[in-house]
This record gives structure tokens, sequence and C-alpha cells, in this order.
């Protein structure tokens, strides 16, 4: 088959429109986000490869078009208008998102689920989904007003993670921490101050740590229905950590006591 060469190609276009609102497909760009998602069997519809891609890059675009996505080739100059980045890697993808539920994300037990309320940075988002999967985190869930964990943005963050980890996105969280509570998961609100301090916490057990967006943190009301306030220790004059780093840290806290790791 001949290279898509026109940039006004419909293929081209609909690359396009699912960078902008996605709905319920996922754009993935480069070869190990495309393996990721094979290796998690994500449905891809359709992917486009370089005419001029390296051979390995050519062999994945085969095994994705025998596991029943559309393939197609394009010239350089068109791959540029296809690829959300500013240096695409020789292959796109649109796969199906498969919309994970609550109760999936809560389902793994003794629970350590990361809740992310008004996160909006995607990168901050994919950052957090990546450190989840490292640590052994059992579930990711995300309200409304926080970044779409799959986004293109969020999943070039995540690195694959976001296919591993059960993650239930646009949820209701005072309706979600209601629910843990009723499950007997202890429910733990970040604060920059005046709750008890990480290392003096016991997080061995059925556990959910709500986390806050950029700058302004957790909402009162939201602080308010968990069952209490956890602190990182800082040095002066630091008083806060980004949310993505702060998740890492909590995560892996809770990874060492269940491991029984000396700190």
């Amino acid at each position: 088959m001949d290279p898509i060469t026109s940039r006004q190609n419909p293929i081209v276009r609909r690359f396009r429109e699912c960078a902008d609102d996605p709905g319920d497909q996922l754009l993935l760009d480069g070869v190990h986000l495309i393996e990721e998602a094979l290796a998690a069997s994500v449905p891809l519809e359709l992917v486009a490869v370089d005419a001029d891609a390296k051979n390995g890059t050519r062999a994945l675009a085969r095994r994705a078009e025998a596991a029943g996505a559309r393939l197609v080739t394009v010239t350089p100059g068109v791959l540029e208008a296809m690829s959300p980045v500013r240096q695409p890697s020789g292959i796109v993808a649109i796969g199906r998102r498969r919309e994970g539920r609550l109760e999936d994300a809560l389902r793994q037990a003794p629970q350590m689920v990361l809740v992310l309320d008004e996160v909006q940075d995607p990168g901050n988002v994919g950052a957090i989904v990546r450190a989840a999967d490292a640590c052994g985190v059992t579930g990711v869930v995300t309200g409304h007003g926080t970044a779409d964990p799959f986004g293109w943005k969020a999943l070039r963050g995540s690195m694959g993670s976001a296919f591993r980890v059960p993650i239930a996105s646009r949820q209701s969280l005072p309706d979600a921490v209601r629910l843990m509570r009723e499950m007997g998961i202890q429910v733990l609100a970040a604060v920059p101050r005046s709750g008890v301090l990480l290392p003096e916490l016991d997080l061995r057990g059925p556990l959910a740590v709500l986390l806050g967006g950029e700058g302004a943190g957790l909402p009162d009301s939201l602080v308010a229905l968990a069952t209490a306030g956890l602190t990182i220790p800082m040095r002066p004059p630091v008083e806060s950590l980004n949310v993505a780093t702060a998740a890492a840290l909590i995560a892996y806290e809770a990874q060492r006591q269940r491991m029984r790791i000396p700190s």
C-alpha cells in the first residue's frame, strides 16, 4: 500500500480529533506504549507507521495488525501531523478505552488506593499512576476535576502503567469515600500540616489516601470525610511537595510496611 501523503486525509483528521477529544478512545504514541497496550490486550483499531521506520517499529506495526488493527503507512511529514508530540517516534495508534469501575479499583484486598481530587496536570496524573504501579497500589480513583488518566499526556507519563493498575475515573469522590469507609477501608487525607506524620502511621491494613490538586490541595469538605489527616514531614522552609512526589512517597512507605522492609 502506498503511504498516505496528505495531511487532509480523513485518517489524519481522526488522529487529530482523538488528541483533542478522545472520548472512549486512546491515542498512543511510540513503540513502548503500543507494546504495553498489546501486552495488556488493549484493543487497537488503527495503527499508522512511518514509511521510513526502522525494522523493529515495522515489526510492531505488523503485530498490531495481526491483533486486529487496521495498518496504514504514512510519510514522515504526515506522521508529524498525526502525533501529538513534538518529535514522533515513528508509530502512533488509536485504541479502545476500557473504563474501570469503582468496584474494580477497590476489589483487591488489603486495599491501597490513591484518590485524586482536582489534580489537573496530566503529567502529574501519569506520574502518580506510574508510581502506583511501582509500589503495588491496588487502585486509583479520580474525581471529575482531575485530568483524564487515559488522555495522551497522562498515558505518556504513566508509561503503560495505566493498563495494569485498576483505574476508576470521573467518580464522585464524596460518594467513593463513603463507600470505602463502609467497606472498612481507612481513609487518610494528605494535608501539608497538622496530620499524623507519615512514618508514624500503620499503613498495612485496607487503606485509601486522598490527594489534592496542585496549589489548592484538598477541600475541607473532603478532608472532613477522611478517617484522619496524613502529613509528610519536611525540612523548613519547604511547606509542600508536588502531588506526584507526595503520592510516590506515601505509596512507597505503604509498600515498605506491607513488605516489612526495614526503614
